[in-house]
């Protein structure tokens, strides 16, 4: 029966394709028009005609998405007046962007076969902002009623964290700061791995912190999502991070008002929202299917993984495109490369091919800053200039220089590989970070590399030998070579010139040795929670070494906070 309802819809799309083609021309042309000549009332009511005939098409034909956006497309078209001055330009382009997309959304149902009309949501909620209304949830679609709740924390094991007053706040605030600077992560999109764990945790621990109280079951369900998002390698959109944004205030209530904040409960929507994620992720893990099959779902058959390749092939250029694209930067490229490997050579070169390669670097400035590669770009045109320094100056370059002029060349031509198989994305431009000199040798790397993995190695070795003096009641031969251990990655950090991070070591490795190993009494929980938090915020701010992140100083201080809250 579904089969048959599919196959009929298809059906009236195909009688109606080329009607919604040419309405959509149509309303282009018009747009067009009255961007020419902004008097003329006649072309923008003709556009909205044309918009209203859309919309009633796809409702005719039941493409959801196609209607929403049209509908939106309107409102934006009426409050673009006649004789709009320059301060409407952000109106007309969202509405030139919107009909653009539309075209490309005919073409990919006629062949796709298939109604996703989650993949408009970013340019129809582009044509609300532009007017300064609110944007759509990312659950906009999304068909649930989330009021009738499992307990989320059924599945897990939270012991509770913080009895006293005292304790309560002490761990309140720790735990809000961990979810503040995975979520200072997020919006600065920077390693978005280590922002997810952040998350997990600190979501984990405000539900140990609620013990039960009515606030526990969005903690409990944040760190289900944010643990699946992590399993998934799922992304953070524009509402997402508003979404995260948003659930930080209850931190702030929580380490503000105390224990009366973790009594009342969360709206539905919050939850509707991190249902929809736990649905988009197609996770088949046994949490993730038992909590929406509660609600009579299951994940969804368009994961986000493939989601976002679909919307990529609907918002970019054509793969066709990147591909012309591609090629006739890697025939520059390699014209380059010639050039540049005569003067490796030690060949002596003829100065004038300095002006040469610099015309063209910067003619490929030109082209990636069309295509908005402003790192890659602002990369060339620094080579280029330096090239013509060279000239002036009548000198060859010295073996630093021609290496930060190989670097320039080898980083475009990786961009314009990528962009093949990838599109052209954020991580397109940052191929140009860090490859700029020989600040960082190959030995140099490659040190940092040993350092990462033995850090790596320690802090988990510690993370059990602490694990183990637990269970063993409290038995300090697990501990015996930890204070040695810490203290010899402890070198490494030094050898780094990592101060702060080597300080942080050294302060945690103390304390092992003073509350663990020289106290004579069993150590207070609250004393193991600290040492827990400061050991997984390093191995946190351990990952990047190695890596061309920027090491993340915020853990650091989350470590130091978690050992100062226990007098550590």
């Amino acid at each position: 029966m579904v089969q048959s309802s599919l196959a009929t819809k298809s059906q009236s799309f195909d009688l109606v394709k080329n009607e919604i083609e040419q309405t959509i021309k149509q309303a282009e042309a018009s747009l067009e028009r009255f961007q020419e000549n902004r008097e003329s009332g006649e072309d923008l009511q003709n556009c909205v005609d044309f918009l209203n005939q859309l919309r009633g098409i796809f409702v005719l034909v039941e493409l959801r998405g196609g209607t929403l956006l049209c509908q939106e497309a309107v409102a934006v078209a009426n409050d673009v007046p006649v004789g709009a001055n320059d301060d409407k330009n952000s109106l007309l382009t969202a509405l030139s962007g919107a009909l653009f997309i539309l075209r490309r959304y005919v073409e990919y149902y006629q062949q796709q076969r298939a109604d996703h009309p989650e993949l408009l949501l970013p340019i129809t909620n582009d044509l609300r902002e532009s007017r300064g209304e609110k944007p759509y949830p990312e659950s906009c679609f999304f068909e649930v009623t989330a009021g009738k709740r499992p307990d989320f924390c059924a599945s897990m094991n939270l012991p509770a964290l913080g009895d006293s007053e005292s304790d309560f706040e002490i761990h309140a605030r720790r735990m809000r700061l961990m979810y503040q600077i995975g979520l200072l992560g997020v919006l600065r999109e920077r390693n978005e791995r280590v922002s997810r764990k952040l998350i997990a945790r600190a979501a984990k621990g405000l539900a140990r912190l609620c013990n039960g109280a009515p606030m526990g079951q969005l903690w409990c369900l944040l760190s289900m999502v944010a643990e699946t998002m992590q399993d998934r390698n799922m992304g953070f959109g524009k509402s997402r991070k508003r979404l995260f944004m948003r659930i930080e205030k209850y931190t702030r209530e929580i380490v503000y008002i105390g224990k009366v904040a973790i009594a009342k409960d969360a709206p539905d929507s919050l939850f509707r929202e991190l249902l929809y994620i736990l649905y988009r992720s197609g996770s088949a893990n046994p949490e993730v299917t038992q909590t929406l099959s509660a609600y009579g779902v299951t994940p969804t058959e368009f994961p986000e993984n493939i989601m976002e390749a679909h919307r990529k092939r609907l918002y970019g250029p054509g793969s066709d495109v990147l591909k012309s694209l591609s090629t006739a930067l890697q025939e520059e490229l390699n014209q380059l490369k010639d050039k540049v490997d005569i003067i490796e050579r030690g060949i002596e070169p003829d100065l004038s091919e300095f002006t040469s390669i610099a015309v063209s670097l910067e003619q490929l400035a030109n082209t990636l800053s069309m295509l908005d590669l402003n790192k890659l770009t602002d990369l060339a045109r620094r080579e280029a200039a330096l090239l013509r320094s060279w000239h002036a100056d009548n000198r060859s370059p010295d073996d630093d220089e021609l290496y930060s002029l190989a670097n320039a060349v080898l980083s475009i031509e990786d961009a314009a590989m990528q962009m093949v198989a990838r599109g052209i994305t954020t991580e397109t431009d940052s191929l140009a970070i860090g490859k700029q000199g020989i600040d960082e040798s190959t030995y140099l790397r490659e040190a940092h590399i040993v350092v990462g993995d033995e850090a790596r190695a320690a802090l988990t070795l510690a993370k059990r030998a602490i694990t183990a003096f637990i269970e063993s009641d409290y038995d300090k031969l697990h501990l015996a070579n930890l204070p040695a251990t810490l203290h010899s990655i402890w070198g490494g950090f030094m050898m780094l010139e990592d101060e702060q991070g080597s300080a942080v070591l050294a302060r945690v490795a103390d304390s092992i040795q003073g509350k663990l190993l020289d106290s004579r009494e069993p150590p207070s929980p609250a004393v193991l929670e600290a040492l827990a938090d400061a050991l997984t915020s390093l191995e946190y701010y351990i990952e990047s070494i190695g890596t061309r992140d920027e090491r993340n100083q915020d853990l650091l201080r989350l470590a130091q906070a978690s050992l100062q809250d226990v007098g550590l």
